[in-house]
């Protein structure tokens, strides 16, 4: 037997570059991208969840090192995600432009000629009529219906539909608009939260953030200079269930930094809007106000102190530091702001305004643990090395005496969660979006037919449904029709 001949580098990479930018590689190159994006939703992302990678590092270090050398804690910025996401591209590009070079090329064209043998297509048909008129009457019959018309000596080719493979191409070419726009988020764009008290000012810097996350051609330099200080929050909520039914947040937004400020509402699908970077209402809650004194009575802290929600109606919890006191101290705290017991559930909260608050201490000395140089949250306190001294719930203006001094619940402020984002490829993943819609409906619904007319010992019409859609029978039914019709006049 004969040895097939092997082929060349060029050749080589002619098949590679063949199979790479098929339609079938595309189809599951984009099958495997939603999959690898998987793991980003199932596991803590270090980009908007640092505290819980670092908190899996802590319980399980082995498993957590063995997923991270797989990177699926930086799952979006991972090689392996990477790869993938430029392959699909590439593939997409070398699929879809030749095609649609080909395409334009082909909407100027005239329809292919009339085949020889009419008999052998759908819906053939042979017609008692004058054969001296049969064309013209056909050609004035198929241009009333939209066909684009060949008309030689003795046949009319005749072609519509182009719409369809018009949709189809631009649905691949709205899916690379919308992988740019994509990749620009991620390389141009940001991402960062930061919960702000009421009538606080916010500097969008860096250090304002509780996390930020800069695309990798995005610098520090790049975010907008503003200043947004909270002065009102209203929050409505349904007496019957809790649930709410509209946040509305007043803001006094100088920009920039310095100028004369200007009023802004924000509301949760109505965000504040700098160029392409919009300021998003995300969630609320509540900063109970202490003030913390030593034995001698000197104030050692005062103001309010942010507690995480725990359920619908706003039962919060938090974790008072009080690292300069000697011995060190700590509070594990929970806030409710309307007041209520259960024999099941002990201390909780009925509604989410506040109507009759409470402020449950349990107070710890010993080392908070703040100089070990490893990361803390800054709601939650570290009692491996304390010691528990005492238990109180305090109402508004209830002091609590733990021995080592006094904390006194002066009141609360309410919090916002603010979400700033600047994705400069989010309007264009919008309009790829829209375009590839419209596209597959073209794609889908539009008829791509041929029909032809010949005349030689008779008059002879047939056509060609492209797409398998009905209604080719019954256009030619309608011409045969009309060919009839005009003969008997």
């Amino acid at each position: 037997m004969e040895k097939a001949p092997e082929l060349e580098l060029a050749g080589s990479l002619r098949w590679m570059w063949r199979q790479l930018t098929s339609m079938r590689t595309a189809l599951l190159l984009l099958l495997l991208l939603g999959v690898a994006s998987i793991p980003g939703s199932l596991f803590p992302q270090r980009s908007q969840n640092p505290m819980k990678v670092e908190a899996l590092f802590t319980s399980d270090p082995t498993l957590a090192k063995w997923m991270d050398r797989f990177k699926l804690f930086d799952v979006f910025s991972s090689p392996w995600y990477s790869a993938i996401y430029l392959l699909l591209f590439i593939s997409l590009i070398g699929c879809v432009l030749p095609r649609t070079i080909e395409h334009l090329k082909a909407v100027g064209a005239k329809p292919p000629l009339t085949p020889k043998f009419l008999n052998k297509m759908s819906g053939y048909r042979t017609v008692a009529t004058d054969k001296s008129e049969a064309l013209d009457v056909a050609e004035k019959w198929l241009k009333k219906h939209h066909f684009r018309i060949r008309k030689d000596s003795n046949s009319i080719s005749a072609e519509k539909g182009y719409l369809r493979e018009s949709g189809n191409l631009l649905f691949h070419l709205s899916l690379i608009l919308i992988l740019v726009a994509v990749a620009m988020g991620s390389l141009l764009g940001m991402k960062g939260e930061a919960i702000v008290n009421l009538d606080e000012r916010f500097i969008n810097a860096p250090t304002s953030y509780d996390n930020l996350t800069f695309g990798k051609y995005q610098k520090e330099g790049g975010l907008i200079p503003f200043a947004l200080t909270p002065t009102n929050f209203q929050a409505k909520y349904d007496l019957t269930t809790s649930a709410p039914q509209d946040y509305t947040l007043t803001v006094s937004v100088a920009n920039p930094v310095g100028s004369k400020p200007v009023t802004h509402i924000i509301k949760v699908n109505k965000p504040l809007t700098f160029k392409s970077t919009k300021v998003y209402l995300q969630a609320n809650g509540y900063s109970p106000i202490v003030t913390v004194r030593d034995k001698s009575g000197k104030i050692t802290f005062q103001g309010p102190v942010i507690f995480l929600p725990q359920d619908a109606n706003l039962t919060s919890t938090g974790a008072i530091k009080l690292p300069d006191m000697n011995p060190q101290i700590g509070f594990i705290g929970s806030f409710v702001p309307t007041y209520s017991r259960s024999s099941t559930r002990g201390a909780f909260s009925a509604y989410p305004n506040v109507l009759d608050p409470r402020l449950l201490l349990s107070a710890w000395k010993g080392s908070l643990g703040l100089d070990t140089g490893a990361p803390q949250s800054v709601y939650r306190l570290n009692t491996s090395k304390m010691v528990k001294i005492g238990l109180k719930q305090l109402a508004l203006g209830e002091s609590f005496n733990f021995g080592e001094g006094s904390i006194t619940f002066d009141g609360w402020k309410p919090w916002v969660n603010l979400q700033i984002v600047d994705d400069p490829g989010k309007m264009y993943a919008l309009l790829g979006a829209v375009l590839a819609i419209l596209g597959l409906l073209a794609s889908l619904f539009t008829r791509q037919r041929r029909i032809w007319v010949k005349i030689e010992d008779g008059v002879e019409v047939a056509g060609l449904a492209k797409n398998a859609l009905l209604g080719l029978e019954d256009e030619i039914t309608a011409l045969v029709a009309e060919l009839e019709r005009e003969s008997t006049k």
